[in-house]
C-alpha cells in the first residue's frame, strides 16, 4: 500500500520545495497538499501549542489517511492527534518544533522531527548587517535623506560609531549561528570573545564579556535560565557608547531597560530582530526610542533557509521509510 504524505507548507517553506525534496529522497508517494497562511497571516497559539499557523480543523481534514506530515507551522495538538490515527511521523521544518505537542505525540506513537541549523547562515549574515546598521547609523541617515534632509551633523565625533576592526565583540552563545558570526567578524579584524556554558574551553564569564565588549550580540536559546539575561544590571556593565544586538529570542532581553540605556546615552545603539511580544504592540516604547534598529523577526529569511529546511525534513522521511534511525528526532 502506498504511503500517504501530507505537505502542509506555507508562503515561505513552499509545498513544492517540500515535495521536491521528499521525491528526491524517497521517490513517489501518495502526496496531498495543504497551504497554510503564514506569513501573510501571523502565527500564534493554536490550542496548547505555540507559533502555529492554520486551524486544527484544517489539519485534521487534510491528514485523513496520512502516515507522514511535513510542515513548518501546522499545529500538532492533542485534538489533531486523536483525530489522525494513521499519522506516525510529523516533520517540522523549523529549528525547534514549538508547534507540536511532543508529549502527546509520543503517547500517540507519533515521531516528531525538526530542522536544526536550517537558518544558521541567514541569521548570521543578518546579525552582521544589524551590527553595521547600528554602528554606522544606516537606517537613520537613509530616513533623513529620503525625507530631504542632509544631516552633516552625524559627522560630529560624539555622533559617530566604532569600527569593527580592532573592536572587541562579545557573543553570548556559540552554536551554529554564533560560530558563523565569529568567522565573519574576524574577517573584519574584530576581537571576538564568547560566553557559552556549553563551550567551556572558550567561554569567559558573562560579566567579563559585558565589561570588555563595545558590541554584544545574543545567540543563546530561549530557556528558563536565559530569560531576561540582559537587563538593567547587565547593560550597566557594558562600556558607555556600546551596542547591543539581538537576533536570537525576544525573551533574552529586558527591552524597557534597553530603552532606558538608549535614552540616557549609555548605549550608542541597539538592533533587534526579535521581541518579547510579536508583532510589537501599537504604542510600544520601542517604536519611539532613538538609535534603535528593528526588523520584524526575519533574520532567518532566505531562499536557502527554505530549501535547507525542506531537505532536512525530507532526509528524515527517507530514513523513516527505510527503517533507519531518525537524525533529528524531537521526542
Amino acid at each position: 500500500m502506498t504511503v500517504r504524505l501530507l505537505a502542509a507548507g506555507d508562503h515561505f517553506v513552499l509545498n513544492r520545495l517540500l515535495l521536491d525534496a521528499v521525491r528526491a529522497e524517497a521517490g513517489e508517494l501518495d502526496f496531498r497538499e495543504l497551504t497554510l497562511p503564514w506569513p501573510v497571516e501571523p502565527f500564534g497559539p493554536v490550542a496548547e501549542v505555540k507559533e502555529a499557523s492554520g486551524t486544527e480543523d484544517q489539519l485534521i481534514e487534510a491528514l485523513d489517511g496520512a502516515e507522514i506530515c511535513v510542515t513548518q507551522m501546522a499545529p500538532l495538538t492533542e485534538r489533531v492527534l486523536a483525530a489522525s490515527p494513521s499519522l506516525r511521523l510529523f516533520c517540522v521544518s523549523r529549528g525547534g518544533p514549538v508547534n507540536a505537542n511532543l508529549e502527546a505525540a509520543a503517547k500517540a506513537g507519533v515521531k516528531v522531527t525538526f530542522a536544526p541549523g536550517r537558518n544558521a547562515t541567514a541569521t548570521a549574515e543578518h546579525t552582521l548587517g544589524m551590527i553595521l546598521a547600528a554602528v554606522r547609523r544606516i537606517p537613520q541617515t537613509h530616513a533623513d535623506l529620503a525625507g530631504g534632509i542632509w544631516r552633516g551633523d552625524y559627522y560630529r565625533f560624539e555622533a559617530v560609531g566604532p569600527e569593527l576592526e580592532g573592536a572587541t565583540v562579545g557573543l553570548i552563545g556559540y552554536g551554529a549561528i554564533g560560530t558563523r558570526v565569529a568567522r565573519m567578524l574576524e574577517g573584519f579584524g574584530a576581537n571576538v570573545v564568547v560566553h557559552d556554558p556549553y563551550v567551556p574551553e572558550l567561554s569567559i564569564p558573562l560579566d567579563d564579556l559585558l565589561s570588555r565588549s563595545s558590541i554584544v550580540s545574543l545567540h543563546a536559546r530561549a530557556t528558563p535560565e536565559t530569560a531576561g539575561m540582559i537587563g538593567a544590571a547587565q547593560l550597566a556593565r557594558m562600556p558607555a557608547g556600546s551596542v547591543l544586538v539581538n537576533c536570537a529570542r525576544g525573551s533574552l532581553v529586558d527591552y524597557a531597560a534597553v530603552c532606558d540605556a538608549l535614552d540616557s546615552g549609555h548605549l550608542f545603539g541597539a538592533a533587534f530582530d526579535v521581541f518579547d511580544e510579536e508583532p510589537i504592540p501599537y504604542g510600544s516604547r520601542l517604536l519611539r526610542t532613538r538609535n534603535l534598529v528593528m526588523t520584524p523577526h526575519l533574520a532567518g529569511a532566505s531562499r536557502q533557509t527554505a530549501e535547507k529546511a525542506a531537505a532536512i525534513v525530507a532526509g528524515d522521511v527517507g530514513r523513516y521509510l527505510r527503517g533507519e534511525p531518525l537524525e533529528h528526532a524531537a521526542n
